[in-house]
């Protein structure tokens, strides 16, 4: 293992304890309080498959891109078809599109299509590929009834007009309806650790998750965050199926990681989700994740495909490293006090600033995990243009 320790997993049924053991936390010369021990519990007596994460595919990342698939933050519904279509085909190798979804889903499964609507409506999963992938699931003869697109908050997805945008007789279901709405969770699937002086200390699995499906295609989108470095296919599954997460970072320090690779791994959550479709459309490179300003959104017109979130949440960050460095920003991984802000406002128009010592080891973590490949030189990291 490396610096940050270890993780250590004693099962006990289908129960998991996670065991601190972390030394001292040294990034730059910065020494960030070590996280505490975190203990899981998942879903017991549960056959875990072989389609989860990192999946049938481990390291391999096909980007697809096409600079007409955006303009004016409008989506091309026909381009993202084809940068799907042709996703799919070199993901999996096959020759055509339907042998493609096959090979994830069948016509009996209840699938859930986990969106990110937060930072609605200047970005967020696009409606646009939404509708493309329920269309492929139609095509396998997956009843409207049984695709089911969710978030955590009712009230972000509405925000992203999903009720109104997506094809009708499709399931569209927020967990919870408020911040303090817990009725949504299976209190014998958690996380539970104290990360400040929270009074809970819990984090709960969506029972939507839990018991109503059967497959995952988790849809994240493309940007920075000021508590875990990026917001990519790790976080929008961990922190989009458990309650009371924002307890795992305080200004300015977050635990962040381990918390989200913890979370991914957790059953029934990981053999659940089979496939990773970044939408890369719009690439929010500062005041992720919930910035409006357009200054800090780029129209990148990619898609990222994967059945390895580690892997794809990698090549996200180095995408938005890059982009950070053209526009003179300071790197996700940055330290430095001086560059920490109390002010919100602050951090919001100026990309020198941050709230958090941000962490996007929080991927490589995930890797620790088993949930995929973090070093670059083993990613089979495909390029295609659109």
């Amino acid at each position: 293992m490396d610096r940050r320790g270890f993780v250590k997993r004693t099962c006990l049924g289908s129960a998991g304890l996670f065991l601190g053991g972390f030394g001292p936390n040294i990034q730059e010369g910065i020494l960030l309080p070590v996280p505490p021990p975190i203990q899981v519990c998942g879903l017991k007596d549960f056959k875990t498959s072989p389609l989860g994460m990192p999946g049938l595919f481990p390291g391999r990342v096909v980007q697809v891109s096409d600079p007409r698939s955006i303009a004016g933050n409008r989506v091309s519904q026909g381009i993202i078809r084809r940068m799907l279509e042709l996703g799919m085909k070199e993901l999996t190798g096959e020759s055509t599109v339907r042998a493609a979804w096959l090979k994830f889903i069948e016509p009996t499964d209840i699938v859930g299509i986990k969106i990110n609507p937060s930072g609605a409506p200047a970005c967020c999963s696009s409606p646009e590929l939404v509708r493309e992938i329920i269309s492929a699931l139609q095509d396998l003869r997956v009843p409207p009834h049984n695709i089911v697109v969710y978030d955590r908050y009712e009230y972000e997805m509405d925000i992203g007009s999903y009720q109104t945008l997506l094809p009708p007789g499709v399931r569209i279901e927020g967990i919870q309806e408020g911040f303090h709405d817990d009725s949504g969770y299976d209190p014998k699937v958690y996380c539970e650790a104290r990360f400040f002086v929270e009074w809970e200390t819990r984090s709960y699995m969506a029972s939507l998750v839990a018991h109503g499906l059967t497959k995952i295609i988790n849809v994240p989108t493309m940007k920075d965050h000021s508590a875990s470095g990026v917001t990519g296919c790790l976080k929008n599954l961990g922190y989009g199926t458990f309650s009371n997460v924002a307890r795992s970072h305080r200004a300015p320090y977050s635990f962040t990681d381990p918390l989200i690779g913890v979370m991914c791994s957790v059953e029934p959550l990981r053999s659940k989700a089979v496939l990773h479709i970044m939408d890369g459309t719009r690439q929010v490179w500062h005041g992720g994740p919930l910035t409006q300003a357009q200054d800090f959104i780029y129209p990148a017109g990619t898609l990222y495909l994967g059945t390895d979130p580690v892997a794809v949440d990698t090549i996200e960050l180095e995408a938005i490293e890059r982009k950070r460095r053209e526009r003179g920003a300071p790197s996700v991984w940055d330290v430095d006090p001086k560059n920490i802000t109390a002010n919100p406002e602050e951090f919001y128009r100026d990309p020198a600033k941050n709230l958090f010592y941000r962490r996007p080891g929080h991927i490589a973590s995930g890797g620790k995990l088993g949930l995929g490949i973090s070093d670059l030189k083993h990613i089979d990291h495909r390029v295609l243009a659109g």
